[in-house]
């Protein structure tokens, strides 16, 4: 059994997410620069900005703690406690004006993600999940829909570009068998599976920033997260993901993405 994620920790995640909505907030839908960085993906001032306001307070509050960051890399990883964090998870989204961005933060303890937050600061919409505890949107609990059927799914994906060749056939299949595909949306798609309005996210090549958050929000609503083989998600994994929000329906969706027949 997990043990319990204390209150304190909670609180600070909140603080941390607090410090990145005044930045976000003020550059959305403003005229703003838009660099390329070594992946090709998009990054700007409100993500460097809202990342650095994120790892000074850490620095002051928990100076012993590591971080991973997307946009300034790793300090101290090998330490017990490590926060995660991606100013902007949905950059694209962002600079095209579109609210489906968020902001996430997540803690890790000895490579399991305890506490995580996908903040969304423009439509003031917050899920807090956390080892032990039911996750809350805007403060009060919520909870995966059932659906034990897996053909009358809702499945998402942010693009189906951002497969390979091989993960995008084991997405048709998988795809194939459910009622409804939605593109778009990046951590913003995992939130409204904890909330009950989506029953599956696929993805793959994701990074610790992109998914260690997601991992608390959906399992304390009652959903479950692995990865393409039914691990369990760790800071170390590759960043295939399979979010699920009835647990009825992993099996027959792994069985899917893994067998080409």
């Amino acid at each position: 059994m997990v043990d319990e994620c204390p209150q304190e920790f909670i609180d600070f995640a909140e603080k941390l997410a607090d410090a990145a909505r005044p930045i976000l907030r003020r550059h959305f839908r403003t005229p703003i620069a838009v660099d390329t960085k070594a992946d090709n993906s998009p990054v700007t001032i409100a993500d460097r900005d809202a990342e650095t306001a994120m790892r000074a307070l850490i620095a002051e509050i928990y100076p012993d703690h590591g971080i991973l960051g997307e946009e300034f890399g790793s300090e101290n990883p090998g330490a017990e406690f490590v926060w995660v964090l991606d100013p902007i998870d949905g950059t694209r989204s962002f600079i095209t004006g579109r609210p489906i961005f968020g902001t996430l933060i997540a803690l890790v303890r000895s490579g399991i993600p305890v506490l995580g937050i996908i903040d969304q600061a423009i439509l003031d919409e917050r899920w807090v999940g956390a080892a032990g505890r039911n996750t809350l949107f805007n403060d009060a609990p919520i909870h995966t829909r059932p659906c034990p059927d897996l053909g009358a799914a809702v499945l998402s994906t942010t693009s189906p570009d951002l497969f390979s060749a091989s993960e995008a056939a084991a997405f048709r299949r998988l795809a194939a068998r459910t009622d409804t595909v939605m593109y778009g949306g990046d951590c913003y798609g995992y939130a409204l599976l904890a909330s009950g309005f989506t029953d599956l996210v696929v993805e793959a090549g994701l990074k610790p920033y992109d998914f260690c958050a997601l991992v608390p929000v959906i399992t304390g609503a009652g959903g479950v997260v692995t990865d393409w083989l039914g691990n369990q998600i760790t800071i170390e994994s590759k960043g295939d993901i399979l979010a699920v929000g009835d647990p009825e329906i992993l099996t027959k969706a792994l069985t899917l993405l893994a067998d080409p027949g």
